[in-house]
């Protein structure tokens, strides 16, 4: 469970630097940002639907 936070967290930090990225208009850190968050975007949705969620005790 521990590597989806993480990647969830790569993921979000991502998705803000494309933001700030497009705002300065900075196009190769967009486009850097962007396949960063479809990269690891993809694996946190993955490993969630693989791994499941954790159990409530």
């Amino acid at each position: 469970m521990g590597i989806v936070i993480i990647f969830a967290i790569v993921t979000l930090l991502a998705i803000y630097g494309s933001f700030t990225a497009l705002k300065n208009k900075n196009f190769l850190g967009l486009v850097f940002g962007v396949l960063t968050v479809l990269v690891f975007g993809w694996f946190a949705f993955m490993t969630l639907i693989e791994s499941g969620f954790p159990a409530a005790h």
